[in-house]
C-alpha cells in the first residue's frame, strides 16, 4: 500500500475577508474532492485572509499512479485560477503487509 500526501501553500488573490477566503477554499476543496476522489483539508493559515495551506491524501497500490494523479491535481488547481500555488510538496509512505 502506498499513501501519497501533498502539501500546498496557496495565495488567494481576491481574498479581502475571511468569509470570502472560506468561500473560495470551500469551492476549491469540493471541486478537487469530486473530481479526484481524494481527502483534502485546510491545514494551516486559517486566520489569514490571502494565504492558506491545504493537505491532500491519496491511497493506492502504485506509486507512479498516485504521483501522476497528484501532479494532475496540482495542475487542475492551478488551472482553476482561484488560487496561486506558491509551493507544493509530495511525499510517499510505503506500507508492506505480508499476506495472511
Amino acid at each position: 500500500m502506498v499513501v501519497g500526501v501533498c502539501h500546498l501553500d496557496l495565495i488567494i488573490p481576491q481574498g479581502s475577508s475571511l468569509k470570502g477566503k472560506r468561500q473560495v477554499i470551500r469551492s476549491l476543496m469540493t471541486r478537487v474532492r469530486d473530481r479526484f476522489n481524494v481527502s483534502i483539508s485546510e491545514v494551516g493559515g486559517q486566520d489569514l485572509w490571502q494565504r492558506t495551506q491545504v493537505g491532500i491524501c491519496l491511497v493506492g497500490n502504485d506509486k507512479r499512479f498516485i504521483n501522476s494523479s497528484l501532479d494532475k491535481l496540482i495542475d487542475y488547481i492551478e488551472g482553476m485560477e482561484l488560487v496561486e500555488v506558491v509551493r507544493s510538496d509530495i511525499e510517499f509512505l510505503h506500507f508492506n503487509y505480508d499476506e495472511v
